[in-house]
């Protein structure tokens, strides 16, 4: 749909919704075609009134935040991309706990919680992404989850209404929640943190901060792991022990220093890094038996 053909669409609303926008420059794999439409709501009032334009010209949206863990299709997507940027990037002190908008960086999370020397969150320093989109599949890494530090999570549903859950209702489990399920949108979290002491957070962070450089490729573009931990064993040591390490589709290919990751060496396509997933799976089936799921999400026309 073009905007033109946008029904209820006042531009002297304020609202900007731009045209044909490119997706690769939002996510960190630097893949994907346009999207028709393409949005970046300043507040939830925005947001909510994207929502009712959407519903009333019967047109799909996607809520995207930092992009690194999806993966857009060559032809882009069809319908409004709705943006959840800096505008809601806020984070706030409130005693040991924080109030987070679902567009912050975790690093900056990160970083704002050891400055006021706040433990529990150190485990995230180094995920990329948002907040947002790390409460929406319950991110985790070296012995740490969303679900350890999230206290409640406002958000609208599709029609606009905010609700709150409790840490506990929001039903963490291995990279999911019931937002995948209910289709919310994540507005913000309160996150519960404890004083911790400052030299053994620092220490602690640099220490993860080095065994990410040292064995991931984070020079590289990707949508960081590639597929989900199968049950008993370990994604990437059974695509190297598939002798699949430095494989390539193209411009998509194994890590090398981390065969966990299917990276972008410069110019790589959805068919390609599709065709590279779809092998990977099947020579790990037919080697060890074990059925390889996607950790990233795949959105856009096919």
């Amino acid at each position: 749909m073009k905007l033109a053909e946008l029904k209820g669409f006042a531009p002297d609303q304020g609202i900007k919704i731009l045209e044909n926008q490119e997706l690769k420059e939002y996510t960190t794999f630097r893949v994907g075609g346009p999207a028709d439409l393409f949005a970046e709501p300043k507040d939830p009032e925005e947001l909510r009134d994207l929502l009712v334009l959407c519903r009333q010209n019967s047109l799909p949206y996607y809520i995207l935040g930092h992009g690194s863990n999806i993966l857009f299709t060559d032809k882009g997507y069809r319908g409004m991309i709705i943006f959840l940027g800096e505008n809601f990037g806020y984070i706030e002190k409130m005693g040991n706990d924080l109030r987070v908008g679902a567009g912050a960086l975790l690093k900056d999370v990160t970083d704002f919680a050891l400055e006021r020397e706040l433990e529990g969150i150190v485990f995230a320093c180094g995920i990329p992404g948002s907040l947002g989109g790390a409460i929406y599949m319950n991110a985790g890494a070296y012995g740490g989850e969303m679900k350890e530090v999230v206290h409640q999570v406002k958000v609208m549903d599709r029609n606009g209404s905010i609700k709150y859950y409790t840490g506990e209702e929001m039903e963490f489990g291995y990279r999911t929640s019931r937002i995948q399920d209910t289709g919310e949108i994540i507005l913000e979290a309160t996150l519960r943190l404890r004083p911790g002491k400052i030299m053994e957070m620092k220490e602690r962070t640099a220490d993860l901060t080095q065994k990410r450089e040292e064995k991931q490729p984070l020079d590289m573009a990707s949508a960081g792991s590639t597929f989900k931990r199968p049950e008993g064993y370990f994604a990437g040591k059974l695509i190297m022990d598939a002798g699949l390490s430095g494989y390539a589709c193209g411009d998509a290919a194994v890590s090398t220093k981390h065969c966990g990751f299917v990276i972008n060496k410069g110019s790589a396509t959805f068919a390609d890094i599709m065709a590279l997933v779809e092998h990977i799976q099947r020579t790990v089936e037919e080697k060890f038996g074990v059925k390889m799921q996607p950790e990233i999400r795949i959105v856009g026309e096919r």
